[in-house]
C-alpha cells in the first residue's frame, strides 16, 4: 500500500461529463417502459418516503424532487414511483469511471453522474481538444450502448461542439464539457445538449462565462437569492464588481465565487489512488429485518475485515456497507472516517448512525462490508507489517486463496464456508447462526 502515500495526479484541463438523473436512467436502462411514461424516484436516505429524481414527464405535470409520495401522486396520478437501489447506481457509476480511465489516468469523480478527465499531455494521444472529446464521447457511447459514429465538428460555433448522430437509443443522456479547469468544463457540460459536447478553448473563458446565470456557481439557497436581490445574475455581472466588494458582502465564499465567475482560478482534475478493498459478506439463512441483529452483523463483519492481512499497519479511512434486499432492492452507506482507525466501535459508529436514521426498506438477505481506503499506521505497526513472519503468513494466505479460487473454478460456485454465531438466543435454529463465504 506505499502507493497511496504519493501525491494523486492532477490536470489543470478538464472534460466534465455529466449525466442528469443517472439513478432514474439506470433505471430506465432496466425497464424500458419507465421512458414513456411520467416516473421518479424515492429517496433512498431520507426518513420520510419522499421523491428524490423526477423524470422530465413527471416534471411537466408538476411533480419536483423532496415532494411526498401522497403529493406526488395527487399531482399526477399516473405516476411510476420506483423504490431505490442505490448499490447498482453505485456498480453502474463504478463501471462508467473505469470506462473513463480508459481514456486518462486522472479521473475525479464528483457526485453520482458527474466525472471529470483530466487531459493534460494527452495531446500527442488523441490531437486537438475536439478529437480529444470526440474519444470520450465514443467511449461513453460503447458504455451506454449507443453504435459508434463519426461526429459533426461546426467550429463556426461561438464555442465548438460535437453533435452525435442518430444511435440505437433515440436520445444519449450524457453532455459533455471540455474547459480549462473544472468550473469551466462544468458550465459547458451544463450548456451542452444531450449526446453532445461543448468546447472552451483557450482564452475564451471570459466571453463564455459571461453570458452565464450565477447558479451555475456552488451557492446555498440564500446566497443565490442575496445576488439577485443586488440585480447580480450573470457571471458577467458578478466578475465586473471589485473582488473586495463581494468579499465584504459574502466572505472567502464570496472571493471563490468572484474568482470562478472572473475565470481567475482553475480548480485541477485531482485523479483518485485507488486501493485495493477489503470486503467481507454475510449470507442470512432467512431475510432479517431485526436493527439489533444487522448491528450485531455489521460489528462481527468489521472484525472480520479488521484482521485482514492486508490490514496489518494500516488504519481504515473509509468505510462502507451495503444490503441486499428482497425484492431486488438494495441499502448503502458509507462513511470517510475523519480520525482513520483500527478499532471496530470506531468504524463502526458511523455506520451504526446512518442504520438508525435511514434503515433499510426490506429484509436483508445479504449484508457486506468493505474498507476503501487506508492510511498508514504507526512505525512501530509499519514494521511489524514488513517483518518475516508476516511475509511468510502472507504467503501461506495466497497459496490458500488459490487453493479456494480452483475448487470454486471446479464446481462453479463457492463451497466454502465459516458458521459464525449471529443470534445465539433464538428460539428459531436458522437464526443463531450464518454462513459466511470463506475468504482467506
Amino acid at each position: 500500500m506505499d502507493r497511496y502515500l504519493s501525491p494523486p495526479p492532477t490536470s489543470c484541463v478538464a472534460v466534465c461529463v455529466w449525466i442528469p438523473l443517472f439513478a432514474l436512467r439506470c433505471e430506465e436502462a432496466r425497464r424500458p417502459e419507465l421512458a414513456s411514461q411520467p416516473s421518479a424516484l424515492l429517496a433512498p436516505d431520507a426518513s420520510r418516503r419522499v421523491v428524490w429524481q423526477v423524470s422530465p414527464l413527471a416534471r411537466h405535470a408538476g411533480v419536483r424532487p423532496g415532494m411526498t409520495v401522497s403529493q406526488a401522486i395527487g399531482l399526477c396520478p399516473a405516476l411510476r414511483l420506483c423504490e431505490p437501489d442505490p448499490v447498482h447506481y453505485d456498480e453502474r457509476f463504478a463501471l462508467l469511471l473505469a470506462a473513463l480511465a480508459r481514456v486518462s489516468p486522472v479521473v475525479e469523480p464528483a457526485e453520482l453522474g458527474l466525472a471529470y478527465v483530466g487531459t493534460d499531455g494527452l495531446e500527442g494521444l488523441y490531437g486537438r481538444p475536439e478529437r480529444q472529446v470526440e474519444f470520450v464521447i465514443r467511449v461513453l457511447n460503447a458504455e451506454c450502448g449507443v453504435r459508434s459514429a463519426e461526429f459533426d465538428v461546426r467550429p463556426s460555433m461561438p464555442h465548438a461542439a460535437l453533435n452525435t448522430p442518430h444511435s440505437a437509443f433515440r436520445t444519449p443522456y450524457f453532455r459533455v464539457g471540455w474547459g480549462q479547469g473544472k468550473f469551466v468544463a462544468w458550465v459547458a457540460a451544463t450548456r451542452a445538449k444531450p449526446g453532445c459536447a461543448i468546447i472552451v478553448h483557450a482564452g475564451e473563458e471570459g466571453k463564455f462565462l459571461a453570458a452565464q446565470p450565477v447558479a451555475v456557481l456552488p451557492l446555498d439557497p440564500d446566497a443565490h437569492r442575496r445576488l439577485r436581490q443586488l440585480g447580480l445574475r450573470t457571471l458577467g455581472r458578478l466578475a465586473a464588481l471589485p473582488e473586495e466588494a463581494i468579499v465584504s458582502q459574502f466572505g472567502r465564499a464570496g472571493r471563490r465565487w468572484w474568482r470562478l465567475a472572473a475565470g481567475a482560478t482553475t480548480e485541477p482534475v485531482v485523479g483518485r489512488v485507488l486501493p485495493e478493498p477489503i470486503s467481507v459478506s454475510l449470507t442470512f439463512f432467512t431475510p432479517v429485518a431485526d436493527r439489533e441483529m444487522l448491528v450485531l452483523a455489521l460489528e462481527r463483519l468489521i472484525e472480520r475485515a479488521l484482521r485482514h492481512p492486508r490490514r496489518t499497519g494500516w488504519r481504515v479511512q473509509a468505510v462502507r456497507a451495503r444490503a441486499e434486499l428482497e425484492r431486488a432492492a438494495s441499502w448503502l452507506a458509507a462513511a470517510t472516517l475523519k480520525d482513520p482507525s483500527a478499532d471496530r466501535d470506531h468504524i463502526a459508529a458511523p455506520l451504526k448512525t446512518r442504520l438508525a436514521q435511514t434503515p433499510p426498506a426490506g429484509a436483508v438477505e445479504r449484508l457486506v462490508v468493505e474498507f476503501t481506503a487506508f492510511a498508514p499506521g504507526t512505525a512501530e505497526l509499519q514494521l511489524f507489517a514488513r517483518d518475516a513472519g508476516a511475509a511468510a503468513r502472507a504467503g501461506q494466505r495466497r497459496a490458500l486463496r488459490s487453493a479456494v479460487q480452483e475448487i470454486t473454478l471446479r464446481l462453479k460456485r463457492p463451497m466454502l464456508h465459516h458458521v459464525i454465531e449471529v443470534q445465539p438466543w433464538s428460539r428459531l435454529p436458522e437464526r443463531r447462526y450464518a454462513l459466511i463465504d470463506y475468504e482467506p
